[in-house]
């Protein structure tokens, strides 16, 4: 059994052969599809650890995202994650993520207890408290000439030097400063 398992299931779940991915919820980087479903899954682990999750709702996160002017898209659900892991850490609790690779969220409840967040793998990927500071940084843009849209995940030492779309266009410098005409997303 992994550290892990044993954080993230409670005993009897781990008796029984409950995977880690049945206890994970998972959204894409827009939110929730239905509204409430993050509190809810959130909700539904503190109670399966035998506690009452009091104060485990994110409507006043959305509302007051939705009255801000400046609100972007994916902005709510970074917001409701860290409500909840502020909620969570006042019940006892940590919200984690998986850092699969993916545009989605992928997280899970675990009891805080006496160990923290760290070292923790899931398939060989990271997993965090959310909050935590990564070691990588996320760049996305479109390109100017084909409007694909192209993501990287970069460690602090790499860069994007010299390079290109799929379809030949050159993006970024040998420095790895974006070419004129490439705007990066926010």
């Amino acid at each position: 059994m992994t550290e892990l398992e044993e954080l993230v299931l409670t005993p009897d779940e781990r008796a029984r052969g409950v995977r880690v991915d049945s206890v994970m919820f998972t959204t894409d980087w827009t939110g929730e599809d239905h509204p409430g479903q993050l509190a809810a899954f959130v909700a539904d682990r503190v109670r399966a650890f035998g506690a009452e999750p009091t104060g485990v709702d994110t409507s006043a996160v959305r509302h007051a995202a939705e009255a801000d002017p400046a609100l972007r898209r994916g902005d709510l659900p970074a917001r409701q994650l860290g409500h909840l892991s502020d909620v969570l850490a006042d019940l006892g609790y940590t919200l984690a993520a998986w850092d699969s690779g993916t545009d989605a969220y992928e997280v899970l409840v675990a009891p805080t207890g006496e160990r923290e967040l760290t070292g923790l793998t899931h398939e060989d990927l990271p997993v965090r408290a959310w909050g935590l500071e990564t070691e990588e940084a996320l760049v996305s843009l479109n390109c100017p000439d084909c409007a694909q849209m192209l993501v990287w995940e970069l460690s602090s030492t790499e860069t994007l030097a010299d390079e290109r779309c799929y379809c030949g266009t050159a993006l970024f410098d040998a420095t790895g400063r974006p070419l004129p005409g490439v705007t990066l997303h926010d």
